[in-house]
């Protein structure tokens, strides 16, 4: 495997971005990891790997560079509560249109790099992020091809960008993955997404996880569930290679 970590212009500034891909045989699907609230960590570096070591040029961009933070655990207070007081501050300071011009820096740049194919890309986003994901597959439609939300916040907004309205705006394959007690992804959310999917069409798929709770496939949380990871891994494999590949 090769990993670096490097800086990529915005209008905002410098992003930084943990990118791996296989050491052989170039050039390889780019996919967009998006982190979760709490931000870059090792954790999320590592499953970046499990997702290059398959065959995939990964990026995993820093969200929180406009607040020049780097690593919220170096951040905050060592405190969880002190930690979660932090991040729902930092949330608060990006949204679909910010973080879609950091989609255009990262597209334009896998563009520039021999190690990434310049062919279909997918993404995938977790927690705050999956909203990020979708809405990447609709302002990028003819490039990314393949877009999932793991546990996604705010799937059903009022307004243009939401993500239930994004399968009427792409023919990307879209997945969401919900868990299944989700104070932050309320029942009744994830039925009107599928209601709107359902009356509407697309190339979408809702699934829920049973017995899950929020943040259950990072394997450091409490709610971590691991059959239920390994199923999301299986998912996410399927979703990239049928699309990307």
């Amino acid at each position: 495997m090769i990993e670096r970590s490097i800086e990529i212009v915005t209008p905002d500034g410098r992003m930084s971005t943990f990118i791996c891909h296989p050491e052989r045989d170039p050039p390889h699907p780019a996919i967009i990891i998006f982190m979760d609230a709490p931000g870059i960590r090792e954790e999320l570096r590592d499953m970046a790997r499990r997702l290059g070591t398959v065959g995939y040029y990964v990026m995993l961009p820093n969200l929180y560079y406009r607040s020049n933070v780097e690593e919220l655990a170096s951040a905050a207070a060592a405190a969880n509560v002190d930690m979660r007081q932090k991040a729902l501050q930092l949330m608060a300071t990006i949204n679909i249109p910010l973080v879609m011009q950091d989609v255009d820096a990262l597209l334009a740049f896998a563009g520039q790099d021999k190690a990434a194919s310049s062919g279909p890309m997918g993404c995938v986003g977790y927690c705050m992020s999956g909203q990020y994901a979708i809405n990447a597959a609709v302002r990028h439609p003819e490039r990314i091809r393949a877009a999932a939300s793991m546990y996604g916040v705010a799937l059903v907004t009022d307004k243009s960008d939401s993500p239930h309205l994004a399968p009427q705006r792409t023919d990307a394959r879209l997945y969401f993955g919900c868990a299944e007690k989700d104070q932050y992804a309320p029942p009744e959310m994830i039925e009107r997404l599928r209601a709107e999917i359902a009356a509407k069409g697309g190339n979408a798929e809702v699934e829920i996880y049973p017995g899950t709770g929020h943040g259950f496939a990072f394997p450091s949380r409490p709610v971590y569930d691991k059959l239920a990871a390994e199923r999301h891994w299986e998912r996410l494999f399927t979703l990239f290679g049928a699309a990307l590949k």
